[in-house]
């Protein structure tokens, strides 16, 4: 690691973020969103705030409402979305998100791919998680299932969130 990098990540150490938790499923309800929980669950215990929360169909419309309204609020500082990242036809979170992005985080996807590959082999081509920032808002579109977001989670977004905040800010 660069003494750079070492130097941004201990300046980070610490940051916690206000948080937008989107659920875009057109089966899942509040009392089935187990994929969201994981995510309320995972960042609170980091230390971050949940300031935002909520459940959508897999409509582009919708999810580019609240994505839209969660941008400009600067209470939400970064944005996780689960679901609607696959291939089939209701499937459009990615391109939502993508209209969203002023930059692109490609690293996030292509590792979150890879480590996917460890755990269910070929089936992580599948995956179109992607993540990135829109007007300083840091946001990760994430699968539906619970193991991908715990694995998005544990290995990837906890570990480098106050990293994330820190470069966002500079």
């Amino acid at each position: 690691m660069s003494d750079a990098t070492t130097q941004h990540r201990g300046a980070a150490e610490g940051m916690t973020a206000s948080c937008g938790v989107l659920t875009v499923s057109d089966s899942r309800t509040r009392e089935t969103d187990s994929g969201g929980d994981l995510i309320v669950e995972s960042l609170a215990a980091a230390g971050h705030e949940i300031a935002r929360r909520e459940l959508v169909k897999d409509e582009p419309h919708e999810i580019g409402r609240v994505l839209g309204d969660w941008i400009r609020d600067p209470e939400v500082e970064v944005v996780l979305t689960t679901g609607g990242t696959g291939i089939s036809k209701r499937d459009g979170t990615v391109e939502v998100v993508e209209r969203f992005l002023d930059k692109r985080i490609d690293g996030f996807g292509e590792l979150f791919r890879m480590l996917s590959w460890e755990e269910i082999g070929s089936a992580a081509m599948l995956s179109r998680a992607v993540a990135g920032l829109a007007q300083g808002t840091l946001i990760f579109a994430l699968p539906g299932s619970r193991a991908a977001v715990k694995l998005a989670l544990d290995k990837l977004i906890v570990p480098e969130l106050p990293h994330l905040l820190f470069e966002r800010g500079r």
